[in-house]
């Protein structure tokens, strides 16, 4: 259990996971919540982000920020969205390692599991079989993050966990039909056909 004053990083806390995890973090009367937005910090930075940390020190990180898109962008984008999850994902991750952050909670994606993975579907069907390739480079950019904090876990004894978020929605959601992630167009549909009905 985390102290209520002990300092918690929220990266991403302008998006939909990042800004529910610091209402719910602020419910709870946590009250040394950092925060930056992109101009302040820009995560694809190494040495900002390695400034950053060293600077404010936090003890708690949840990283819940990301390049995002739809099917759209995710296929005209591949190497973009690789490169910078891959990068701001790194950084950030060996930044709190660095720096000595007791826990980390890494935001993955239900994208990271097989294209064919059985239903319901188990964590042991990770990296089993090829992945959806309209979302190939976001899932291989998450995948390694993933890893990244197993891999320090093992090593170094580290408390990085990683979650699994599926079918999101709510408030600072993504509607718009090219820019909002497949599922959340899907939801969108869903709901406009529900209405007519």
């Amino acid at each position: 259990m985390m102290e209520k004053s002990a300092k918690i990083y929220v990266a991403g806390h302008r998006g939909m996971v990042g800004s529910a995890i610091v209402r719910e973090l602020q419910r709870q009367g946590y009250t040394n919540i950092i925060t930056r937005t992109h101009k302040e910090l820009d995560l694809t930075r190494q040495e900002a982000v390695e400034r950053f940390f060293a600077e404010e020190k936090p003890e708690y990180v949840f990283l819940a920020a990301a390049k995002v898109g739809g099917i759209i962008a995710n296929q005209s984008a591949l190497a973009d969205f690789m490169y910078e999850n891959m990068i701001l994902e790194m950084n950030v991750i060996h930044s709190a390692w660095c720096n000595g952050c007791r826990k980390l909670e890494f935001l993955g994606s239900s994208c990271i599991y097989p294209r064919m993975a059985p239903q319901p579907m188990p964590e042991s069907c990770l990296l089993t079989s090829e992945l959806e390739k309209t979302n190939e480079a976001y899932a291989l950019a998450k995948i390694s993050g993933l890893k990244y904090c197993e891999f320090l876990n093992r090593q170094y004894g580290t408390d990085y966990i990683s979650v699994m978020p599926t079918n999101l929605y709510g408030p600072n959601d993504n509607y718009h039909p090219s820019t909002a992630t497949c599922y959340r167009r899907l939801s969108a549909a869903f709901m406009r056909r529900r209405k007519r009905a």
